[in-house]
């Protein structure tokens, strides 16, 4: 794996996707819902590689997802995948996201998520952990 690319040098966490053939629309270029899929990895990964909890335990639902399109991606190419937590509420957090080409370090698109936090047993909301600032803050 290459090192951070420069524009993601204020992302404290890397998640890498490569674009396969199945990502494609009939253009040739990676279709719109792929993103969706590559931040949703990232997200998951960030959560379960910072919390250090089994896939069972993640008590989030996703509330909101708005993507940017910079530039197209195309088959075989590696994309570094950006993340960062930018704000913490009370039940709540936002994570940003910055989609970048190997080799070039094209900026291809930028993401927002907000996540709620959740507890699937009981059915309701439940506040943002201390555990989840403290360990967002040390990064």
């Amino acid at each position: 794996m290459s090192g951070v690319p420069a524009p993601l040098a204020d992302y404290p966490y890397i998640h890498w996707e490569e674009v396969h053939f199945r990502d494609l629309d009939a253009l040739g270029h990676v279709n719109n819902v792929v993103y969706a899929s590559w931040l949703e990895s990232a997200r998951v990964r960030y959560y379960l590689d910072l919390m250090q909890v089994p896939l069972s335990e993640v008590g989030l639902i996703l509330a909101e997802l708005t993507i940017s399109y910079k530039a197209p991606a195309y088959f075989g190419e590696r994309m570094a995948v950006g993340v960062r937590v930018s704000s913490i509420g009370t039940k709540s957090f936002v994570m940003d996201y910055m989609i970048v080409r190997e080799g070039d370090e094209r900026v291809i698109a930028t993401a927002r998520t907000v996540q709620v936090c959740y507890d699937y047993k009981r059915g309701v909301t439940v506040p943002v952990s201390d555990e989840f600032r403290r360990r967002v803050g040390a990064l």
